[in-house]
């Protein structure tokens, strides 16, 4: 556990220090790599303990190391046991996300060299009502099966793609849809 009152810059494993990558964005591409699905979930880990830390960490200590990540990842606050729907990818919603911590930092994060993920998260936090909660809240209640109420249905019928949290049709994914509905239409065998 770290000391809430700090900024880490190192965290210690098995009695060493080691130097971190606490830029948020550093951490992001930790998330980013972790949430990954192209790899096994073994090679995902030594990628993210590679970004996250400067140095290498032994063998022996790469379970403590990866404990340690996480716990930095989190804030140093315990985490809930009880999954629910996943309702925030950080890469899909970057959009809002950085829009309301800009809101609430009172400057543009991205232009800044560094901010440490702790600030980050405490940005993150602060933002109240706003175009990320409207989104996570109907996204929210669309998971778990609950009844929109009708200015939530209109937010929805907007932003449908945004609030389905899907990716954008890759180029060969739009060419085989319009081969598709030329065949369906009869312009093409």
């Amino acid at each position: 556990m770290t000391d809430a009152w700090c900024l880490p810059s190192c965290l210690t494993v098995e009695g060493k220090s080691y130097g971190i990558h606490a830029d948020y964005r550093d951490v992001l591409d930790v998330i980013q790599c972790l949430n990954g699905k192209d790899e096994p979930e073994f090679i995902r880990w030594y990628v993210a303990l590679s970004l996250f830390y400067k140095e290498e960490v032994p063998v022996c200590h790469r379970s403590a190391a990866m404990n340690a990540m996480a716990d930095f990842i989190a804030c140093g606050q315990p985490q809930s046991c009880a999954p629910g729907p996943k309702l925030l990818d950080w890469q899909r919603d970057a959009a809002v996300i950085v829009a309301d911590v800009n809101r609430v930092a009172g400057q543009e994060v991205r232009a800044l060299p560094f901010l440490h993920w702790w600030t980050f998260i405490a940005y993150f936090n602060a933002i109240g009502e706003g175009q990320l909660s409207t989104l996570l809240r109907v996204r929210g209640k669309l998971r778990r099966g609950r009844k929109l109420e009708p200015w939530e249905m209109d937010y929805y019928r907007e932003n449908r793609a945004l609030v389905d949290g899907r990716e954008p049709p890759t180029v060969q994914e739009q060419q085989e849809k319009a081969r598709l509905e030329r065949i369906l239409a009869g312009k093409e065998p």
